[in-house]
């Protein structure tokens, strides 16, 4: 019987699958009934981060705190969870700031990342008082760590047009082995970068395409969101044209087995990476300024401006980022609405001069 090949947002839940299995076995036991029961509600990838951040958190227990001296994961029980007090977990915030982890290597945690950790750990203590295996949950008594929002990381459209500019002709400053590297990426590296900066997806749903999954006929893309649901992304003629200069070459390429259906290959003829795209985003943009640090993300957040500067829609906006809540695009988006209030500040005049 012919097996069905896995799509890689299918193959991407195995393996994360598999992942948590085996980072389970390396915390308290009953931390799996938890996992079990959030399972319906989140993705494979929120399941691991929440497992990483609430193993950390047990490990600090082990390794700081004097009630848990000479003791092991296996030794901690449910019970375990009604001893910690409030300073227990202000105690932990500050010991995530920076500390070593179980390689010995120097871990630092900013503002972003504590709130996630303490957000992981108030699911976790919830679902225990919730079912009444618990008296008590310290985490809601502590503070949520402070987020100072950040500006906006963009490239301006002079910036756009200059690192698209320079995907096609880096050659002419180019020598060698270098030089080889590009003739044999460019086209594919120019797709790559047309596709994020033209349509604003998220990088995992850029490497996650299928051939299938570009209509030309239509001009749109079927993507899968954050979350597993699918969407629709249409895209204007630019991102047209690198994409169909894109797949006249890569109908000449024989992929690797499991890789068939990917739209973007690496040079080693199999679906390209998350981390290959983030490199060679970074690799062309550090060619364009110094002064920003550009990842994919950044080109997310690129077109997003540049839609929002011409339909001044941040519903529309919103719908095509694929973002659930428009406050998440209004809080990226506000300081924008902020100039153009500070423009009809002098707008109008009340008397001539």
């Amino acid at each position: 019987m012919e097996q069905t090949q896995l799509t890689y947002h299918e193959q991407v839940n195995v393996n994360n699958t598999l992942r948590l299995r085996e980072l389970l076995k390396t915390m308290p036991g009953f931390a799996k009934d938890y996992f079990r029961a959030i399972e319906p509600t989140t993705s494979t990838r929120t399941r691991i981060s929440y497992a990483y951040d609430i193993r950390v958190f047990f490990q600090f227990l082990l390794d700081e705190n004097p009630m848990f001296r000479n003791k092991t994961m296996d030794d901690i029980t449910v019970d375990v969870l009604d001893m910690i007090k409030p300073v227990d977990i202000e105690e932990y915030l500050e010991y995530l700031k920076v500390y070593q982890s179980g390689d010995h290597e120097l871990k630092t945690n900013g503002e972003r990342a504590l709130k996630r950790k303490m957000v992981s750990l108030r699911g976790f203590y919830a679902y225990y008082f919730k079912r009444e295996m618990i008296r008590t949950n310290p985490t809601v008594l502590v503070d949520m760590p402070k987020i100072h929002d950040k500006a906006i990381i963009r490239l301006d459209a002079d910036e756009t047009a200059s690192l698209l500019d320079y995907v096609e002709h880096a050659g002419d400053t180019l020598s060698g082995q270098k030089k080889a590297y590009w003739e044999k990426t460019k086209v594919r590296d120019l797709a790559i970068l047309t596709l994020l900066l033209g349509t604003g997806i998220r990088v995992s749903e850029c490497v996650g395409l299928d051939i299938q999954d570009v209509d030309f006929k239509n001009d749109g893309i079927k993507v899968v969101r954050k979350g597993g649901s699918e969407m629709i992304v249409y895209f204007g003629e630019e991102v047209e044209n690198a994409l169909l200069d894109y797949l006249g070459e890569r109908k000449g390429v024989s992929a690797a087995a499991g890789s068939e259906n990917a739209l973007f290959l690496s040079t080693q003829r199999r679906r390209i990476s998350v981390k290959a795209v983030e490199n060679l985003v970074k690799k062309y943009a550090r060619q364009i300024t110094t002064t920003k640090k550009i990842t994919p993300h950044k080109l997310r957040s690129t077109y997003g401006t540049s839609l929002y500067q011409e339909t001044n829609d941040i519903y529309l906006v919103a719908d095509v980022l694929g973002h659930k809540d428009v406050n998440t695009t209004k809080k990226h988006y506000a300081a924008m609405d902020d100039q153009r209030r500070r423009r009809a500040a002098s707008a109008v005049r009340l008397r001539e001069n």
